[in-house]
Parts: C-alpha cells; sequence; structure tokens
C-alpha cells in the first residue's frame, strides 16, 4: 500500500509538471493523486498515524476513489472532443453526493480490517448497493463510449488514447472480477482490490493516454 502510493504520487508529480497547462493533465493528475490518496488511507487503516481513527482514513479513503469514475468519465468525454456536455457534470454531482454521505452519515461506513494484502470495509449494505450501481455502472459507461469514439474517430492518435484508456480499464476490472469469482469473500473488499490492480491504470494514464492526447492536441 505504501509503495503504490508513493509511485501513485510520484506519477502525480510529473503530470503535474509536464501535462499541467492541458485539462487532460488537471483530470489526470487528480485520478493520480485520488488514486494515491485511497493507498495512503488503506496504510493508514492498517497503521494507525497522524492521530485518526480507521473510521475517519475509511472515509477519507471513499471519498477518493468515489471521484475515480467521474473523472474517468471527464476523461473520455475531453476526448471526445464535447467539453460542453452535462453528463461529465452528473458524475460529479453524484461522486459529491457519496462524498457528503460517507463523511456526514455515522452509519455509513463502520469498521474497517486489515487484511494485510487489502482491507476490508463495512458498509452501509443499502448504501454500497447504491454506491457500487453508481461506479460500475459509470465504469462500463465510459468505457463503452471510449470503445464508440475509437471506431468512429479518424484522429489516429485519439484513436491510441482512447483504446489505451480501454485497456487500463480492463486492467483493474477484470482481475478484480476474476479474484471475487474465485474467492467470493472478497467481494468486500472490491475497493481495495480494485484499486489494487488500477497502479497498472495509472502507468496507462500517464504513459500511453496522455502523450497520445498530446499528440493529438488535446488540451
Amino acid at each position: 500500500m505504501l509503495s503504490t502510493f508513493i509511485i501513485e504520487i510520484a506519477l502525480a508529480a510529473y503530470v503535474l509538471w509536464k501535462y499541467r497547462h492541458t485539462l487532460m493533465g488537471k483530470v489526470a493528475f487528480v485520478v493520480l493523486v485520488c488514486l494515491a490518496t485511497f493507498q495512503l488511507a488503506e496504510w493508514m487503516v492498517c497503521e494507525g498515524a497522524l492521530g485518526l481513527d480507521s473510521i475517519t482514513w475509511s472515509r477519507i479513503g471513499f471519498v477518493a476513489i468515489g471521484l475515480l469514475p467521474a473523472l474517468g468519465l471527464h476523461m473520455v468525454y475531453i476526448l471526445s472532443g464535447r467539453r460542453k456536455s452535462i453528463v461529465p457534470n452528473i458524475g460529479y454531482g453524484i461522486a459529491a453526493a457519496f462524498s457528503i454521505y460517507f463523511i456526514v452519515a455515522t452509519h455509513g461506513i463502520t469498521a474497517a480490517i486489515c487484511g494485510g494484502n487489502y482491507v476490508i470495509f463495512q458498509v452501509a449494505p443499502e448504501a454500497i448497493r447504491v454506491f457500487t450501481l453508481y461506479y460500475y455502472l459509470t465504469l462500463i459507461v465510459g468505457a463503452g463510449f471510449a470503445l464508440y469514439l475509437a471506431a468512429s474517430k479518424p484522429n489516429k492518435h485519439i484513436k491510441h488514447a482512447l483504446r489505451w484508456f480501454v485497456a487500463g480499464y480492463a486492467v483493474f476490472m477484470v482481475p478484480t472480477a476474476i479474484v471475487n469469482t474465485i474467492d467470493p469473500s472478497t467481494i468486500a473488499a472490491i475497493p481495495s482490490i480494485m484499486c489494487g490492480f488500477a497502479v497498472v491504470f495509472a502507468f496507462i494514464l500517464v504513459f500511453g493516454i496522455l502523450p497520445a492526447s498530446e499528440k493529438a492536441h488535446i488540451k
């Protein structure tokens, strides 16, 4: 967890340095910071530090990962050239609602158990069902839209960026599904497992999606 945090925060610093003048770069930077924040929160749950308990760190982690699907959808829309679309704003609105819930609701997250390789979060059943629906639906919509655009956009660099995007989503969604199928007890640790695999997406974002978008002159 700590090593993943260091990797992702280093990648975020690199993106801020190299791509800070573009909207894609700014959104990518926030994505990497959110991924790093979740890893730090997990490590803090296991180690305990800075005077905050495990529930508080869990809330910080869920706020961070709650933003990720909306940020990913926003990146696809930037690549599509449809910057004025209301869809990304809807995604951010839903993410903000979940953030407020996880921060304010005392019954939202009730416990966090450190399992060594991952953290098991105990979240209110009704909340986690809705959160999971939002999460997967937004990821699927983003990936599906990216696939559609990759097939229809004439610019080869935009095609490459969109294909990298879909590949990036696949590297953390597919392994998580496989792990959950093999061991159903890991379903309670989906956020932790998914974000563990998402470090590969971080590399794809920095060294695949962003360079391709720069070549396509996406600002």
